[in-house]
């Protein structure tokens, strides 16, 4: 975490390989709540769509059993009701324009739900101020990822609790 108080923290991690960033995005399934922004980014196949299935999986209650988490690339968007929230998974890849993903819903879903949101840079510099930020990149291993998490606004104060003894950059 960066050691002078902002709107923002951050934290860098290595991960081993997809069941590691299934572990995190699980523990920050945890800590999100209605309204929360999470915003994925990453080259092709760096894991933002694994991110999200697992995601979704850790806030479905098991009762509910195992749903199949499909990758939006062709929908846009798919819901998940988990319960006490409704999850929007985005994957705005296709979108040519900023304003095309309020024609999908995006404002709702921002004040609504948990919105999970591919390719973010697709929405012009439109993400509501608080707000989490996923970069993932490809590591040197085969299936290892290196994965920045930047808290903005209230988002920054729970990934500085959660994270509090994680080695500070």
């Amino acid at each position: 975490m960066n050691g002078a108080r902002t709107d923002q923290a951050f934290l860098t991690l290595d991960l081993a390989d997809e069941v590691a960033t299934a572990d995190l995005a699980a523990r920050l399934a945890r800590l999100a709540r209605p309204g929360d922004v999470i915003a994925l980014s990453g080259p092709l196949g760096s894991g933002k769509t694994a991110f999200a299935r697992a995601f979704i999986h850790a806030r479905r209650a098991p009762e509910t059993g195992y749903e199949e988490v499909p990758s939006p690339t062709f929908t846009l968007v798919q819901t998940y009701d988990v319960g006490d929230a409704t999850i929007h998974h985005f994957d705005l890849y296709r979108l040519t324009h900023p304003d095309e993903a309020w024609e999908l819903g995006i404002d709702e879903a921002f004040t609504e739900g948990i919105s999970l949101i591919e390719w973010p840079d697709r929405l012009g510099g439109r993400l509501p101020p608080d707000h989490l930020d996923v970069a993932l990149k490809h590591a040197a291993q085969a299936g290892a990822r290196a994965i920045r998490l930047t808290g903005h606004g209230a988002w920054s104060d729970r990934l500085t609790a959660a994270f509090a003894e994680a080695r500070h950059d």
